[in-house]
């Protein structure tokens, strides 16, 4: 069946983006959470304790990098978590979001979640960011910024910029 020249799952896609949008603008409610903007060094170092030397060695790369100025990156994920949950609310410049959530996520994955470690017995979860990360690439490779979505009218507008929306 056809909705306006979608198909229903064209519909689907765009309708889960939205959802995910939401998913995310709750997340980004919580970075903004002042014991968050704190306490954001200390999540990222209590993420390395029990982990294998490698994995260790790489959030303490990053341990390094935050520590420049921890409230600045603190804010900084906090924006970047408002951004890409607006652009997938709206569906505006989806590729460019999907992307971008992509990397956020396995950053996120890869440090403050561990790879969803330390895999000890008992271990039961592997992180949710893994999740958000297959959820971008499936938007992505979907176009869903295209249905329900600002890019679908936008994306013909935009010239060179084209690339940056789905569509």
């Amino acid at each position: 069946m056809q909705n306006g020249g979608r198909s229903w799952r064209e519909t689907g896609f765009g309708c889960l983006r939205i959802i995910f949008g939401i998913v995310w603008s709750v997340d980004a409610s919580f970075k903004w959470n002042p014991v968050f903007i704190n306490n954001f060094a200390g999540f990222v170092v209590q993420a390395a304790q029990g982990q294998p030397p490698m994995e260790r060695a790489w959030i303490y790369f990053w341990i390094n990098v935050i520590k420049v100025d921890p409230h600045a990156f603190a804010y900084l994920v906090a924006t970047a978590e408002t951004l890409i949950a607006i652009s997938l609310l709206i569906g505006l410049f989806s590729n460019l979001t999907y992307i971008a959530g992509l990397a956020l996520s396995m950053v996120i994955w890869s440090t403050a979640e561990g790879f969803g470690g330390p895999y000890v017995r008992g271990s039961t979860d592997i992180g949710t960011a893994i999740i958000y990360a297959l959820v971008f690439i499936a938007l992505f490779l979907a176009n869903a910024g295209r249905f329900v979505g600002l890019d679908g009218v936008l994306a013909p507008r935009l010239g060179r910029l084209r690339a940056l929306a789905s569509g």
